[in-house]
């Protein structure tokens, strides 16, 4: 079986992971973790007041770069930790989350794809959209949302 994690290094991806990781896989099943940072959402190049600031966007890409492979780092060794017989590989990768998680997806061949919830509600996930939910609308495989448990939060 080959298994999708995606992960954004908050606290509510920590608590999926360790979620996930409570289960029992066959051996030699396969887990890439991945992190998405979207270098779109970061503009300082146009700053109206500050005018041209290309050194400080292409810092603030590679701080994003950091937290994402950080990220999917922290989820390997966690995941690892506690399920040594699972083959885990991660990566982080340029684009904005949905896009990434499905890419990634299709690529890796994945089996079942799992993402945390943030625990929107229904409104602030319409307004501010739902990475999960639009995962779960167009995968060509299943998909599984994790929510925290209480304890975990």
């Amino acid at each position: 079986m080959k298994i999708l994690i995606a992960t954004d290094g908050s606290t509510h991806s920590a608590a999926m992971v360790k979620e996930f990781a409570r289960r029992t896989f066959a051996p030699r099943t396969k887990v890439r973790i991945v992190s998405a940072y979207d270098s779109s959402l970061i503009n300082l190049e146009n700053d109206p007041i500050m005018g041209p600031l290309t050194t400080r966007h292409e810092a603030a890409v590679d701080l994003a770069e950091r937290r994402a492979i950080d990220a999917a780092k922290s989820a390997a060794a966690l995941l690892h930790k506690r399920q040594p017989a699972l083959v885990i590989s991660h990566a982080a990768i340029e684009g904005t989350a949905k896009r990434v998680i499905l890419q990634a997806a299709k690529r890796f061949g994945a089996d079942l794809i799992v993402v945390g919830s943030h625990g929107h509600g229904a409104v602030a996930g319409f307004l501010l959209g739902s990475v999960s939910q639009a995962v779960a609308m167009h995968a060509t495989c299943s998909v599984e949302i994790v929510r925290a448990k209480k304890s975990n939060r």
